[in-house]
């Protein structure tokens, strides 16, 4: 008989379904979705979701830019532009993230979330 999957697996599948689903509509789905839910579904701390999240995102931005791609809403060129500066983008925040503590993480993140909410409303 099969084994029926731990509740942490299925959590993890929602996590990754939530995400795909919010990458596809919106364009997001990472910081603003795994990494929440990972530190409060599954216990992960601040970092270690952060980067389990931005592992996750390979797979998903990958899949999402080449569905959208066929669909003819990707400009290469310009995201290319930005991705390839984000990469120092990347370098520099990691190397931030693990100088400061988890709770001023948490506070700027939360911060973040706030602040685009407030805009997303006000627009």
């Amino acid at each position: 008989m099969a084994r029926m999957p731990s509740r942490r697996t299925l959590r993890l599948a929602a996590i990754g379904t939530a995400a795909g689903l919010f990458s596809g509509l919106f364009g997001v789905g990472g910081g603003v979705l795994i990494v929440p839910l990972l530190v409060v579904w599954c216990g992960f701390g601040e970092r270690v979701a952060i980067g389990t999240s931005l592992a996750a995102i390979v797979v998903l931005a990958s899949v999402a830019a080449a569905t959208h791609g066929a669909y003819g809403n990707v400009r290469l060129q310009e995201g290319l532009l930005v991705g390839v500066p984000a990469v120092a983008g990347v370098l520099l925040g990691t190397e931030l993230q693990q100088r400061i503590t988890t709770k001023a993480i948490s506070l700027v993140f939360a911060a973040l979330l706030a602040i685009v909410a407030v805009d997303l409303l006000v627009a």
